[in-house]
Formats: structure tokens, sequence, C-alpha cells
């Protein structure tokens, strides 16, 4: 099997083997160092990065830089294959593996099950968590208001995530674990790592680390 096709044909069937290998259990495995990883773009690279934080306490402890050509087109549903490649290697260049993974995207919160947090928990065999702004399928209620409240996300008539407030009287978060994790404790994570901003804190630095090593390349 080809991991990183260039065709979205090709990528569905990709998607349709790695779907049957995603496990979500509540491991009690105590949890020493979080990653987050995140990606930007030019018209033709791909920048991506892992930062590895201390956990809880947040501290940072490591950081790795990839870039990379651009070789699959935005088609949403899609995401892996147009930045998975470059992140799944930012994560193996970390000298420490880390416990668990956040995601900014889906994890099992996807049309065919395998977002992009599901796909590099599956490559990498990490325990991943998708943390996206937006949803991209299912149903829920609005949770309340107050930091901690969530709402089961449903898709085709199964719980597939969570709507959570991650701070008070913000847009929520749509939360989905990605693979060897449960929703529970994927939950717990990510508002463990919400330090007063609707992000959680290492996917708000891996962020920030992504589009300075961009501006970098354009100067290039």
């Amino acid at each position: 099997m080809r991991l990183w096709p260039t065709t979205v044909a090709e990528a569905r069937k990709v998607q349709a083997q790695l779907a049957k290998k995603v496990r979500l259990t509540e491991d009690r495995k105590r949890l020493r160092f979080v990653a987050a990883v995140d990606a930007a773009f030019t018209e033709t690279r791909v920048f991506a990065v892992a930062r590895l934080f201390s956990f809880p306490a947040l501290d940072p402890v490591e950081e790795t830089e990839v870039v990379a050509a651009l070789r699959f087109p935005y088609v949403p549903g899609f995401l892996s294959f147009r930045e998975g490649a470059a992140l799944a290697e930012a994560v193996r260049r970390l000298s420490r593996k880390p416990d668990v993974i956040l995601v900014d995207g889906q994890g099992i919160a996807h049309p065919r099950g395998i977002g992009i947090a599901s796909h590099l928990g599956v490559l990498l065999g990490v325990p991943t968590i998708g943390c996206a702004k937006s949803r991209l399928v299912g149903e829920a209620a609005e949770p309340g208001g107050k930091a901690g409240e969530w709402a089961p996300l449903r898709y085709q008539g199964k719980i597939v995530g969570a709507v959570v407030r991650t701070r008070d009287g913000i847009k929520p978060l749509f939360v989905s674990p990605g693979h060897r994790i449960g929703l529970s404790r994927s939950i717990r994570v990510v508002l463990a790592c919400s330090r007063g901003y609707r992000i959680p804190e290492p996917l708000r630095q891996a962020d920030a680390l992504s589009k300075k090593l961009r501006r970098a390349g354009r100067v290039q």
C-alpha cells in the first residue's frame, strides 16, 4: 500500500485500510510528555513542526521542523495527504517519544473514520487527539457556556467526539479521539492544556512556530 498517494482515488483506498487499524482505548498510563503538530503552506511547500512539552506543566522540551514539497491539493476530508507525511517526520525527529499528540484536525469524527489525528496515530503508533476549530461531520447540542462543559458529537448513530468549551463564553472546539485513546481522556487532556485560550497551549505554540518557519522560508 502506497502510504502517501497523490490522487483522491488512491487516498480513499489508503484511508479505508488505515481506518481498520484505529483502536480507541482508555489507557491509564501516566502522561509525561505531550506533543502538538501543525503545518503552514506556500503554493509549493509545506512547513511542518512538532513541539514537545512536559505534562501537565507544559514546559517546552523540544521542537523539530520539516520543510517538504507540497504534493497533494486541499480537499476536505483528505487533509492527511496534504501535510501528514511532513508532520509524521517532524514527530519522528523528536528525541523523546510523546505520550500523546494533539493535532489540529479530526480524529474519528470523519466521514470514513480516519481524520488526520487518527491517520498519524496509526502510522506512528502513538495516542493522538483531534482538536478542530470546526465540525466536519455529526450533530451535537451546544454545550454550556462555562469552560469544561461539553456535549457529545454524534455521527451515524455513534458518538465520535465532543463539542468542548475550553474558555467561558468562547466558541467551543471539536475534540475527537484519534488512536489509542478514548473520548473521556481526550477531553481531559485538551482541557488540561487549555490555559485561558480557546486553543490548547501546545497547539497555539505549534501554530506560531509553523508560521515563523514559513516566513523564514519565504525570505530565503
